[in-house]
C-alpha cells in the first residue's frame, strides 16, 4: 500500500500514512522493506503512553482525594465527578492493559509527591497538612466506594 502519490509513506513525512501502510504490510506478511526497528520503537512508545496515562489519572485521583479529605467543608460535585472519572479511566486502562496493575505501587510512589504538591497549591493549606507518604492504598484508590 502506497500513498495516493504512489510513493511509499515515510515515518517522518506522514506518520499516519506510514502507520497504516506498515500495518497493512504486516498483516499481509510482507516484511520486505519495512522498518522493523522503527515499528518496534513505536510499539514501545505506545506502551509508555499507556503507563503515562495511568500515572496521570492516578495523580489526579490522589489530588482530589486529598482535597476531599482535608477540606471537607469545600467538597463539591466537581471534585466528586473528578474522582469518579479518574477511577473510571484507571479501570479502563487496567482492563485494556492488565499487566499495568503490577506497576501501580511504583507509579503511586512516584506520582504521590506531585499530587501532594498540587493539593498544597490548590488548597493553600500548609504543607504539613498533607502526609509525605500517600495515605491511600492502591485498593482504596481503585475502590469506587472509598472516599475518605
Amino acid at each position: 500500500m502506497a500513498t495516493q502519490t504512489g510513493i511509499p509513506a515515510s515515518h517522518d513525512r506522514d506518520f499516519y500514512a506510514w502507520a497504516l501502510e506498515s500495518a497493512h504490510r504486516l498483516r499481509a506478511g510482507n516484511l520486505a522493506g519495512l522498518d522493523l526497528q522503527r515499528i518496534a520503537e513505536e510499539i514501545e512508545d505506545m506502551g509508555r503512553a499507556e503507563k503515562h496515562a495511568l500515572a496521570s489519572h492516578l495523580k489526579i485521583l490522589i489530588l482530589h482525594l486529598l482535597k476531599w479529605r482535608y477540606q471537607p467543608t469545600l467538597r463539591s460535585l466537581s471534585w466528586q465527578l473528578s474522582i469518579a472519572n479518574a477511577r473510571d479511566e484507571i479501570a479502563e486502562l487496567l482492563e485494556d492493559s492488565p499487566s499495568l496493575t503490577g506497576k501501580l505501587p511504583d507509579i503511586l510512589a512516584r506520582r504521590y509527591p506531585a499530587a501532594r504538591q498540587g493539593a498544597i497549591l490548590e488548597t493553600g493549606l500548609p504543607a504539613a497538612t498533607f502526609p509525605t507518604e500517600c495515605p491511600f492504598t492502591v485498593e482504596q484508590l481503585l475502590d469506587p466506594e472509598y472516599w475518605t
